[in-house]
């Protein structure tokens, strides 16, 4: 197919080329699915300021109460969604459960939402 110049083209639009001469390649549908849920599951502000808190330093339960002003019980469903989604782990030191996040990665997505939310504003 040819390449679009001159007169007829469209503003702005002059030597575009056709999509599909270097398409990047398409993951599987599983990944694309595990993807979604993974940002399903990051798409709750308190869960965005949950994982804000665990980048800063590994956090129990009453810790992320008193920093987010959110109710126990709160926190802890927010929490479960969180490491269901692999998002976030939690060990167990005595009677509290300390929990961290699972990797870098899922910090730098919410740091970069947030900063370019923040760009706009």
């Amino acid at each position: 197919m040819a390449t679009v110049t001159g007169s007829g083209a469209q503003p702005g639009l002059a030597d575009c080329t056709p999509a599909d001469t270097a398409s990047p390649a398409h993951p599987p549908q599983s990944v694309l699915t595990d993807a979604g849920d993974l940002l399903r599951a990051l798409a709750a502000p308190v869960r965005i300021a949950i994982v804000l808190q665990l980048r800063a330093a590994d956090r129990c339960v009453h810790e992320l109460v008193d920093a987010l002003d959110v109710a126990q019980p709160l926190i802890s469903q927010h929490l479960r969604v969180l490491k269901t989604a692999g998002v976030v782990q939690g060990e167990r030191r005595g009677r509290e459960v300390v929990y961290r996040l699972a990797d870098d990665h899922l910090a730098h997505i919410v740091v970069d939402a947030v900063a370019h939310v923040q760009e706009g504003k």
